[in-house]
């Protein structure tokens, strides 16, 4: 058995969606909850604590001062192109 104890956010429909470990992911689940409101205060919202932002700033401004990805993605709209696969849509043959 285990026990997960997570924070989440409710989706648009009002559903929670619960990551499972691996070796629970292709069997039937037992779950039982409770459920509470979370205080925003309590530090687990979706906002990076200071340091890591600072992290992500500084990491930004090398790349930008190497100048950025240009010397590997020189047109990224076209690399996305390629990259993309698009499926086909129901009722559009």
């Amino acid at each position: 058995m285990s026990t997960i104890t997570a924070i989440l956010e409710a989706h648009a429909d009002g559903s929670l969606h619960l990551p499972l470990p691996e070796e629970l992911r292709h069997r039937r689940v037992r779950v039982e909850a409770k459920l509470e409101a979370v205080d925003e205060s309590e530090g687990h919202g979706r906002v990076a604590p200071p340091e890591m932002l600072a992290q992500r700033k500084e990491a930004l401004a090398g790349l930008r001062a190497l100048g950025g990805l240009k010397d590997v993605l020189p047109d990224p709209v076209a690399w996305q192109r390629e990259q993309r696969e698009d499926r086909p849509l129901p009722g559009r043959e």
